[in-house]
């Protein structure tokens, strides 16, 4: 049974957005009922801009990997990248290889093949320390190492650690950690992936090739207060500045000609022998005699004439004007006109440096395709980096992708999360499930265009092997499941079984989750010693933290929230099972509604289901969790026609009509409910999603039905139907 249900929305909010985002009104009420009604939650809803991603130097100790780079190059460091087999390992591997090799670094890069372990190993150090390298760098891994971070110095190895799992009590001993995920750190996101880690790293590096990398600066405004005749005053505010981030803020209202230079803290704090810089100087000493007179000078360097180079927006307007077209004061509460200076300056920097602004757009491509590919929220600034990914992999200046796209038909298509997910990400997961994510690495770093077509061959056979694979070992994991099941009380999922490829497990216990709604765990033998476990979870369960509640039995494990990962001696086994029933006993079990809950995010008038309501659907983009694809409601849709597909008719292809437009219709497992529920020339209402369908290279917008239930009028619903 279906429950349909509709949040209720403030209608002051709905204005609200309105009046001070620019939004229409269905706009507003779709960002209303998700909750999207906060600034700073909106802005990455509007914006597409990398200016508006949060500043890669609020990680604690960046500045400390970028000196480490740094200090690898100057020195002429062997650098090696060392990644995981997924593809958000793949492309954070892939992305900072080519970034260092850029740089001129002599870098090498490893990933774990065929049952090689996930994260740092002995065996691999020893094997780098061979091969001379001084500095090791995780991506998408490395936060569980610490044992192997110790040893790694022992063979005068540094390692920088980039990860987005969550870390245990200690944090490993690397010359520098980047994790959002940190206990305390000060980065105001951590849902990032491993390849948007990477990402805010490089521009980090290509930062620090600019003139203000680590440099202190002053910026300082005035501007008039209280005009009244014998009761003048001037507004005095300046923020120092260091790589890009605001350190100190001083505002200071000053009576004109009563406050003496020394009891003034704007004094001071100009006072501290830092360049000081302003937009229009004149104006502003001009401020600054009229408050103090005459008795002191303060040089201040110009900036317009550097705006105006890369902004050409600023050139003759006053900072009053352009208060009032900027769209970045839009996000903050009482912003002032020295913030619109500091978001000029910030804009100026970026645009200067293209590396950091255009240039950086070009990886983006490799960010989204690792961030949709490892199910990363798509909130905050994720959206906008994978928003702008996308629309770089539609470019085709990655050749390598070009090929994936064109092979699975989405070539010159305006790519959706659903596509990337579905069709891309797979592929580039399937090499390393079976042991081989180097063939995958390989295609984005070959050279020429002949290497790139063997590598996607190469990676199209691993992938039809991995479906072989799955569907042989979904029959026995399924029977084992229900034995499972009965075992755990309903409760919980653990599966083993010796023929099936480690690099299936997380896959399997993804359906598994899917299909019974319960945490899932599932083991492979990786050998006589080792066994590999996978384990997925709902929202509401914790797979971290349950599998810290072990951690003594692992070799080692990591995770997220909601999978997780561990190898453990195959003699720990039958006292992880004992252990896990106890638990087990304990355990609540996750809370399911007895009825599917429909979400709608709005009921349409009969005259808003039109053609154009596909920008308003591909507005909403980049969707995922989080973010889920939007659903309407239409009322009294006529059904002229449906078609059975699949076998047994599971599902239903139908012709809808509302209003002036008939659409296509898919009904994915709906093959039941006609007859019951609704039939051809019936009246319905139905809650749908809107999409882009390529046949033929025919491009028609597509309704993929959600529910559906006949239309009743409101005196049958009140007679009871």
């Amino acid at each position: 049974m279906k429950k349909w249900k509709k949040e209720p929305i403030s209608v002051e909010s709905v204005r609200r957005l309105n009046e001070t985002f620019g939004v229409d009104y269905i706009t507003a009420s779709l960002l209303e009922r998700r909750g999207v009604n906060e600034s700073q939650k909106v802005k990455f809803f509007l914006e597409n801009d990398t200016t508006y991603l949060h500043n890669p130097f609020l990680f604690d100790e960046m500045e400390m990997f970028v000196e480490r780079v740094l200090e690898a190059q100057s020195e002429h460091q062997k650098v090696c990248i060392f990644g995981d087999r997924d593809v958000d390992g793949i492309t954070s591997t892939v992305l900072l290889v080519q970034e260092l090799e850029a740089m001129g670094i002599e870098t090498t890069w490893r990933l774990p093949q065929g049952d090689e372990p996930y994260g740092l190993t002995r065996a691999y150090l020893d094997e780098a320390a061979s091969q001379g390298v001084e500095l090791v760098i995780t991506v998408d891994c490395g936060i569980s190492n610490i044992d192997e971070v110790l040893y790694a110095k022992e063979l005068g190895i540094g390692v920088l650690i980039t990860d987005h799992h969550l870390g245990g009590d200690i944090i490993p001993a690397a010359d520098a950690v980047i994790n959002p995920k940190l206990e305390g750190c000060d980065y105001p996101f951590g849902d990032l992936a491993g390849c948007g880690v990477v990402a805010k790293c490089i521009w980090a590096l290509r930062f620090a090739k600019s003139d203000f990398y680590n440099e202190e600066l002053l910026l300082f405004h005035a501007y008039p207060g209280n005009t009244e005749k014998g009761k003048e005053t001037v507004i005095f505010e300046a923020i120092k500045v260091r790589n890009l981030l605001i350190e100190e803020r001083v505002i200071e209202e000053i009576s004109v000609g009563l406050v003496p230079l020394e009891q003034s803290r704007i004094i001071r704090f100009l006072d501290c022998n830092l360049p000081i810089f302003a937009l229009d100087v004149e104006v502003q000493k001009e401020l600054f005699k009229r408050a103090f007179g005459n008795s002191l000078e303060i040089y201040m360097s110009e900036l317009r004439g550097q705006f105006e180079t890369v902004l050409p927006q600023v050139k003759g307007k006053s900072i009053f004007a352009l208060m009032r077209i900027s769209r970045s004061l839009r996000y903050i509460q009482q912003a002032t006109e020295l913030d619109l200076l500091f978001s000029l300056f910030h804009a100026f920097v970026v645009r200067k440096y293209p590396p950091l602004s255009t240039g950086y757009e070009d990886i983006l491509d490799l960010v989204a395709l690792g961030t949709v590919g490892d199910l990363m929220p798509m909130v905050d600034e994720n959206r906008i980096m994978v928003r702008i990914g996308m629309a770089k992999m539609g470019e085709g200046k990655r050749p390598e992708l070009q090929l994936l796209l064109s092979l699975q038909k989405l070539s010159g298509v305006k790519l959706s999360t659903n596509d990337i997910g579905w069709q891309i990400s797979p592929l580039i997961n399937a090499a390393g499930r079976l042991g081989r994510p180097d063939v995958a690495a390989n295609l984005f770093l070959a050279k020429d265009i002949g290497a790139s077509n063997h590598y996607v061959e190469e990676l199209f056979s691993l992938n039809r092997e991995r479906q072989k694979q799955s569907d042989e070992a979904w029959e026995r994991m399924e029977r084992g499941a229900k034995q499972s099941l009965e075992l755990y009380d309903q409760k919980f999922i653990l599966v083993d079984d010796k023929k099936v490829n480690r690099g299936l497990t997380g896959i399997i216990a993804s359906r598994l989750l899917r299909n019974h709604k319960v945490p899932a765990l599932v083991l492979a033998y990786v050998d006589k010693e080792q066994i590999r476990g996978s384990m997925r979870s709902g929202d509401n369960f914790n797979t971290r933290d349950f599998l810290e509640l072990f951690g003594e039995l692992f070799s080692d494990y990591g995770g997220h929230r909601c999978a997780g990962g561990f190898n453990m001696p195959l003699e720990n086994l039958p006292l992880f099972r004992e252990r896990l029933e106890e638990y087990i006993k304990r355990y609540e079990g996750e809370s399911n509604e007895e009825e599917e809950v429909v979400t709608i995010d709005v009921e349409l008038p009969i005259d808003y289901l039109n053609p154009t309501l596909i920008d308003l659907v591909e507005a909403f983009e980049p969707y995922g969790e989080g973010n889920p694809p939007l659903q309407f409601l239409i009322n009294k849709a006529k059904v002229e026609s449906l078609q059975y597909l699949g076998q047994n008719g599971v599902h239903l292809k139908l012709q809808l009509r509302h209003g002036e437009y008939s659409w296509p219709a898919l009904y994915w497992n709906g093959g039941e409910e006609t007859d019951e529920i609704f039939s051809e020339g019936d009246f319905v209402d139905v809650v749908f999603k809107m999409g882009r369908n390529y046949f033929r290279n025919t491009e028609t917008l597509q309704l993929t039905v959600v529910a559906i239930q006949k239309h009743f009028t409101p005196i049958e619903e009140i007679m009871g139907r």
